[in-house]
């Protein structure tokens, strides 16, 4: 049996038995990973594992890595980009998910991974998460804020709905409308409510509707549907376009108990398609009714008025004032000559009051005059350069002129000689 082996002796004089056709044919590793890889493909395909996400990773290839652990062990994971490109909800560290798909080699790592084709989170559906994720994210944004709600018009000339052009929503709305408002103008912008690329076709409608400047309000939803269904209005690039809208827009999708995100965005939000039709147009022939009665109101409103002004101008014209207009004027006329009279008597009296005061005043200032001063014998002698009235001896010197003044005339003189007393 000892044939088959070859004896190599090692230092510590032991002997090691190898198989001589190991020995004579080595694997490569590459061929090691291949036949793992076929082993696990074969074995390990269309799985679910039961794990908890962590390590996340998104790089710019649309690829999401992340390792799927337990208490004792760990997987590593990928989700390339188609799949992770249908994956309604944010995955995050920590979350528990249900994973689908296969085990696999990256052989130049020679690691083992999960290729997950369907991730779903536990206990809660993926679109649910999805719903609740992003209901979080718009709501701390502000998007559902009731400060952003544009009020709807109360009867709009032209409406722009949004929706699906043979599904049953259309027909709810439009019964609705023209039972209530025949004559309203619609537009309609047709558009798919469900499947691939529905969001993007409704986000494009809402923002084309608001290029036009004579709408007045939008409409957009469709009938009831699962959850699957209605989707598409649960999309951010729909919530977005909704809030952004310049012009009110009512959200109308499925039945009373679906709220979608684009409800909570709307303005507006009708628990159906019919109760769309309500809310964007009110009833005509109320409308009609409640005119009509304001018209008979107004009507009688006015006569009454008309009668209480003719009563009231029959009073003014058989008055005492309107049968002798001019009594009252006359008196008047006899109070200004009244009051001319006292004014006449009033600027006499301080006329002449003013005029003894003055001559008081003059009186005394005659009294004071220089000119008496020379009438009784007395002269001014002033010096002829200046002008100015001399009262000291000190102030004339030889050769000096002086003037003196008289009653009747003045004397131009020199100073010949100036004694001092």
């Amino acid at each position: 049996m000892l044939d088959n082996f070859l004896n190599i002796k090692t230092n510590q004089e032991s002997l090691v038995y190898f198989p001589k056709e190991i020995n004579e044919n080595f694997f490569t590793v590459s061929e090691i990973s291949k036949e793992i890889k076929t082993s696990l493909e074969h074995k390990f395909v269309n799985i679910s594992v039961l794990g908890e996400i962590s390590n996340v990773r998104k790089p710019s290839s649309g690829h999401v890595y992340l390792t799927l652990k337990d208490k004792n062990s760990q997987l590593q994971a990928v989700v390339f980009r188609n799949a992770a490109s249908k994956i309604k909800f944010e995955l995050k560290d920590g979350m528990e998910v249900m994973s689908f798909g296969s085990i696999t080699v990256y052989e130049p790592r020679g690691q083992y991974q999960l290729i997950i084709n369907k991730i779903e989170p536990k206990g809660i559906g993926a679109l649910q998460l999805a719903f609740q994720q992003l209901k979080v994210k718009l709501e701390k944004e502000g998007l559902f804020d009731r400060a952003h709600k544009k009020p709807i018009p109360f009867i709009p000339q032209k409406i722009g709905i949004v929706t699906s052009p043979t599904g049953a929503a259309i027909k709810d709305i439009l019964n609705v409308m023209d039972r209530r408002f025949a004559n309203v103008e619609i537009l309609i912008y047709p558009v798919k409510v469900q499947g691939e690329g529905a969001a993007q076709e409704i986000a494009e409608a809402i923002t084309e509707l608001n290029n036009f400047i004579d709408i007045d309000v939008i409409i957009t939803g469709r009938g009831g549907g699962s959850l699957e269904d209605l989707w598409a209005f649960n999309e951010e690039i729909v919530a977005r376009s909704i809030y952004n809208s310049k012009i009110p827009i009512i959200s109308a999708v499925g039945h009373e108990i679906d709220i979608t995100i684009a409800d909570l965005v709307a303005d507006k939000r009708a628990l159906t398609p019919s109760e769309a039709g309500e809310l964007v147009v009110p009833r005509k022939d109320l409308l009609v009714e409640k005119i009509e009665k304001f018209k008979a109101r107004l009507l009688q409103s006015l006569a009454g008025k008309l009668k209480l002004s003719k009563e009231k101008l029959t009073r003014i014209a058989n008055s005492y004032a309107m049968r002798r207009p001019f009594d009252k004027l006359n008196r008047w006329q006899q109070r200004l000559d009244e009051f001319a009279q006292r004014l006449n008597l009033n600027i006499t009296h301080a006329l002449n009051t003013e005029r003894e005061k003055l001559s008081a005043i003059a009186g005394k200032l005659e009294s004071l005059s220089p000119l008496n001063v020379l009438k009784r014998g007395y002269t001014i002698t002033t010096r002829l350069e200046d002008n100015k009235s001399l009262r000291n001896i000190v102030d004339l010197s030889k050769g000096d002129k002086i003037k003196t003044n008289l009653t009747n005339g003045n004397v131009i003189s020199e100073i010949i000689s100036v004694e001092k007393r």
